[in-house]
């Protein structure tokens, strides 16, 4: 249990049986009546954003995530499979829970996966992947206005925005929080 007070971003907390992250906290003293906290939360079985208010001082429970370090082996018909790396245990996830991370997901890329009392709540992955480029277009010649960009596929089916310069065959490193080109790996 945690008082109200003492919420910070990135707590893990238990709310009417679903389980938030903290994402801003705001403690607010009326003129009149007792201080409150206002909390904005983000579901981490849905992914949904709420805001919540509690009484300061009120106690919540502190839902305790565990995080394993998992390596991404393939996928079959919709269903996703990690392995452990100490234990050697394979989980199967299906595509819902992978969600848009299969985008960047490629076999041996290690991923943290999110567990609350055995339930799998979703996948970490690193900040940054790098990814090679099966398809783009030739650049042409004299188009190179400012920052001009095309399309280019990579090993993975995502499609991204990439430089007229980069080619077929290329090795790019990819964010994962925006699904942007960052640079050549």
């Amino acid at each position: 249990m945690i008082s109200t007070n003492d919420l910070k971003n990135g707590i893990t907390i238990e709310v009417e049986g679903s389980i938030y992250v903290v994402m801003e906290t705001q403690h607010v003293k009326p003129g009149k009546g007792a201080a409150i906290v206002k909390a904005k939360l983000r579901n981490l079985r849905t992914g949904s954003i709420i805001e919540k208010t509690f009484n300061a001082g009120v106690k919540v429970a502190t839902a305790r995530i565990e995080k394993q370090l998992m390596q991404y082996l393939y996928n079959m018909n919709d269903v996703y499979y990690f392995m452990n790396m100490t234990t050697y245990e394979q989980l199967e996830l299906s595509k819902d829970l992978v969600g848009d991370s299969a985008k960047f997901l490629k076999e041996n890329l290690e991923v943290y996966i999110t567990m609350f009392e055995g339930e799998v709540l979703g996948i970490d992955l690193p900040d940054k992947v790098e990814l090679v480029i099966t398809h783009t277009e030739a650049a042409v010649k004299g188009n190179t206005t400012n920052n001009a960009l095309k399309d280019a596929e990579v090993e993975t089916g995502y499609t991204v925005k990439v430089p007229l310069f980069i080619d077929e065959g290329e090795t790019i490193v990819i964010s994962t929080s925006d699904g942007k080109y960052v640079s050549r790996a």
